[in-house]
């Protein structure tokens, strides 16, 4: 089969987030923990969905919009992906996303999305939409040539009450527009890394969760996920380090002076501190890769920690690290690289952790402090968020490379550069992410854990408009007639 070789990447980026806001401090005071600690490590604020809304009809909002934004021609769509992995039907996917598009899109006198386009789903817990993402640049680059594929991310990220993950939460989707001669970025998917092992039980969704839970109209199913916060995050430094690793490889690249050229990063954001952790791991272990000057400033780190920088370096050879060793009960609060973590804590002291690892992470940062985790869509979020932060204050980006690390629990990880393009800010101005988050209905602590809960709240209803909703939810299970639990949606335009 021919390939393309027209530049495919990214045009454009929108985004739906559900306007139920919780404020971290309010819900430090409600749930007796410390606002200091959780503002450092979490963020400010982050939203729920509520009874009408699900990750299917966050999904269409966002790519209605991004239709909208970039008047993008329905006909040339031809791959619509969903990354998610909060999708509440085993069998269709993307298919509803479509479906829900072509009555909106109906409703404004406009052709449908067209008849031929494929509409997969993608799944591999937070990874899923990166996955997706490359899997319609390999469509446009092979047998769709000259269409538009469209990937939306769209996830709800929820954890029981008093679990370490509940800070965490959030809910919303972002769609990204990929096609050739993109306005935004070229994406060389020959450049990118990849990396993934099986990790057992750091965080999976087992279907035996829902057991005895049913789905109606005003009570949502809860999709608490079963996890273990020091083993997860073991296992998305090691995955991010071998994701590197790969890419170096491919490449043929000194890490270390890679790494320090790069002016902007977009790692996958579960909560404020783990990228800001999983970038500081791999920069440390870059440096003990460098030269002697490299090596020094490492070893300086070292000493300063008491630590004997042989040992950490031999502690860094990840390629004899088997961290499945961990998962079990007595080993699941361990480090796997615990003088490494010591070593880091030193780095982040010093003045070069401010350039080379925040200063790095700083467009859109601040706006994602107040958008939790959204699992798939956590990674385009801040994607979009910076690149609109850029355009805002005038930044330059043309002819940069960014780097882009995705990563999935179970465990996979992807480095993906991106090459911003000439005239990026055209696209860039049409995002719009701020406009997304500026509606907002702060809850109370009632109005949380009831919502929490998955109750429908009449007290607080809005006036929708140009959004799907869930108009209702069958419950017919006859024999010659069968809808119960299927979701059907509305556009309210």
């Amino acid at each position: 089969m021919k390939i393309n070789q027209t530049p495919v990447g990214v045009s454009g980026l929108a985004a739906y987030v559900p306007p139920y806001r919780v404020w971290l401090k309010d819900w430090c005071e409600w749930t007796d923990n410390q606002w200091p600690k959780i503002r450092e490590v979490v963020g400010r604020s982050f939203r729920l969905r509520g009874s009408h809304q699900s990750v299917y009809t966050m999904a269409a909002n966002a790519v209605i919009r991004l239709i909208q934004q970039y008047d993008v021609n329905p006909s040339a769509i031809k791959f619509l992906a969903l990354g998610t992995e909060s999708s509440t039907d085993n069998s269709a996917g993307a298919i509803i996303i479509k479906g829900m598009i072509d009555e909106a899109l109906a409703s404004k006198n406009l052709p449908p999305i067209n008849r031929s386009c494929e509409v997969p789903e993608f799944k591999h817990a937070c990874l899923g939409g990166v996955y997706a993402m490359k899997g319609a640049i390999r469509h446009i680059a092979l047998d769709g040539a000259g269409s538009v594929g469209i990937v939306v991310c769209s996830d709800i990220a929820e954890y029981e009450i008093g679990s370490s993950g509940e800070p965490t939460q959030g809910a919303g989707a972002v769609a990204m527009l990929i096609e050739e001669n993109p306005k935004l970025a070229t994406i060389d998917l020959n450049h990118s890394g990849s990396a993934s092992d099986y990790r057992i039980l750091d965080f999976r969704k087992p279907m035996i969760r829902y057991s005895r839970q049913n789905r109606v109209l005003g009570q949502q199913i809860q999709d608490f996920p079963i996890f273990n916060g020091k083993y997860s995050t073991t296992c998305y430094l090691d995955e991010t380090l071998h994701a590197m690793e790969d890419m170096f490889n491919k490449r043929d690249l000194n890490p270390i002076n890679y790494l320090r050229s790069l002016k902007t990063i977009f790692m996958h954001r579960p909560y404020r501190k783990m990228p800001e952790t999983g970038l500081a791991i791999a920069y440390l272990f870059a440096l003990a890769m460098g030269d002697k000057n490299d090596q020094a400033e490492f070893n300086s780190y070292c000493y300063e920690a008491n630590m004997n920088p042989s040992e950490v370096i031999s502690e860094m050879e990840i390629s004899s690290l088997d961290i499945k060793k961990f998962a079990n009960p007595n080993d699941l609060n361990k480090d796997a690289f615990p003088l490494s973590m010591n070593v880091s804590k030193i780095f982040r002291e010093s003045r070069h952790y401010r350039r080379e690892i925040l200063d790095k992470m700083a467009l859109g940062s601040d706006k994602m402090l107040d958008l939790g985790n959204l699992y798939t869509a956590a990674l385009p979020a801040w994607i979009a968020a910076g690149f609109e932060q850029a355009y805002e204050e005038k930044i330059s980006l043309e002819n940069s490379e960014i780097l882009t690390l995705g990563y999935g629990s179970g465990d996979a990880a992807e480095v993906i550069p991106m090459h911003v393009v000439e005239n990026w800010q055209s696209a860039a101005k049409k995002i719009n992410f701020s406009n997304a988050m500026h509606f907002a209905i702060d809850l109370n602590k009632k109005q949380y854990f009831d919502m929490h809960e998955g109750l429908d709240l009449k007290d607080l209803d809005y006036t929708k408009k140009n959004e799907f909703i869930i108009d209702e939810v069958g419950d017919i299970n006859r024999k010659n007639y069968q809808n119960f639990g299927i979701e059907f949606h509305r556009y309210i335009s």
